[in-house]
């Protein structure tokens, strides 16, 4: 324990002196002034609370002083700007989507609160070793001001002056964690510089919200007559649509690559279809056909007979480069106009005769996983039939669906436990 001693002085100051034991060396600090005392008392909590050892970050004499930084040291915000700027091989709509990030996840909201002070809140800050906050730079962050960003963004903030509203409000854990992904990276050009800026990244061992304690499961998974269900009431208005969703959820496409097939994309001698192209969201939030989202998404997909009668019913008299599936003008669908004006009223018109869920369109895509591990096709298959880049993401996301193993699990660990244990081995001299 931690003790203070009095030493009064021939001036008439007193000075407070913290003594206790570390090592089994004494260790002292002293305080004068008119705070002297209440200092003293600060500091010795703070020594019992570091286990009898000096503070982190105290220097003898001193107090808390912040690490010397590199002369180079830049303001976060801007060093986080200038490493989206000079990023090359990504679109211009993830670069828009990085900024924006930046500027309303790391910079945090502007608030004027109830004492006429204007606060941000939400932000990353750096929070020095005496509890007070300054703007983060590349150097000064550290991992607990990392976390803390974390906890803000998990918790979220309410309004000082209107406890029912969020200056910030609660991100989901994928959301944090895409954020933080970020972040990692934003860090990590300052340690890969040429001369770097600091030795370390802050956001190595920050510890995440898990992304599977969320109750609400986002994906929805349709049987076949639920999927009948809609497919009927899409029919009844417009058939095309209906092969439209007819093809998405017998194929697994995303909708970019459906809506970018081209009649020159499916041999109808080996029942294929290609998938070299797909739609994409620009900076300037328009659309244009580009390549697919990974290199993996370029595949040959099997189709069914029946699939493939009903492409031909929409490639007749189509030129090459003619959209498979389009709108009345010949243009080919957003995604925006078939929900509203198909999709949506589908669902609903099945939602009124009985329909349990309301399934979006990309759960069409899930919907088709779960039919192909359902009839009991690997996961490697369907993660080529998907286009996705690694089987871990297959596996991440489906992998809870595969139950036609269990069985066979079942009956290997009861043969394993009932085999006869072994006798043991005569030692032969």
């Amino acid at each position: 324990m931690a003790s203070i001693v009095e030493r009064p002085k021939k001036s008439g100051e007193t000075t407070y002196q913290v003594k206790w034991r570390q090592d089994g060396a004494w260790q002292t600090e002293n305080f004068g002034g008119d705070q002297g005392a209440e200092q003293a008392e600060q500091f010795k909590g703070l020594v019992e609370a570091h286990d009898n050892k000096w503070p982190f970050g105290w220097i003898r004499g001193k107090g808390f002083v912040e690490p010397e930084v590199h002369p180079d040291d830049a303001p976060f915000l801007a060093w986080a700007h200038r490493y989206v700027d000079r990023l090359t091989g990504v679109e211009a709509r993830t670069k828009r989507d990085y900024r924006r990030d930046i500027d309303n996840h790391f910079a945090g909201l502007l608030h004027t609160g109830p004492d006429g002070v204007e606060r941000r809140h939400g932000g990353l800050v750096h929070t020095l070793r005496d509890g007070t906050s300054n703007p983060a730079t590349v150097c000064t962050t550290t991992e607990d001001d990392i976390q803390d960003w974390v906890r803000v963004q998990e918790e979220g903030v309410r309004d000082p002056g209107h406890p029912d509203r969020w200056l910030v409000r609660k991100a989901s854990p994928k959301s944090i964690a895409n954020r933080h992904g970020l972040l990692f990276c934003i860090f990590q050009a300052a340690v890969d510089a040429p001369q770097p800026l600091r030795m370390t990244n802050p956001c190595a061992k920050t510890k995440l919200p898990r992304t599977d304690d969320q109750t609400e499961e986002e994906m929805v998974f349709l049987e076949h007559d639920e999927y009948a269900r809609i497919s009927t009431e899409l029919r009844a208005f417009d058939p095309k649509a209906a092969d439209l969703c007819d093809f998405l959820v017998g194929t697994g496409l995303r909708w970019g690559e459906i809506t970018a097939l081209q009649v020159r994309d499916v041999s109808t001698r080996r029942k294929t279809i290609s998938i070299q192209r797909a739609w994409r969201r620009q900076e300037d939030n328009t659309f244009a056909v580009g390549p697919p989202k990974t290199k993996k998404a370029r595949r040959l997909i099997a189709l069914s007979e029946g699939q493939m009668e009903l492409l031909r019913h929409h490639m007749l008299g189509r030129r090459p480069e003619d959209w498979i599936f389009r709108g009345r003008d010949g243009a080919a669908w957003r995604h925006s106009n078939f929900y509203n004006r198909k999709w949506k009223r589908a669902l609903d018109e099945a939602i009124k005769k009985g329909l349990t869920k309301r399934p979006r369109m990309h759960d069409l895509r899930h919907t088709h996983v779960a039919w192909l591990i359902g009839a009991n096709i690997p996961l490697p298959a369907i993660q080529a039939r998907l286009g996705h880049e690694s089987i871990t993401t297959t596996v991440d996301r489906y992998g809870h669906l595969v139950r036609f193993l269990d069985v066979e699990i079942a009956s290997a660990v009861e043969a394993a436990m009932s085999l006869p244990a072994p006798r043991k081995l005569r030692q032969v001299s």
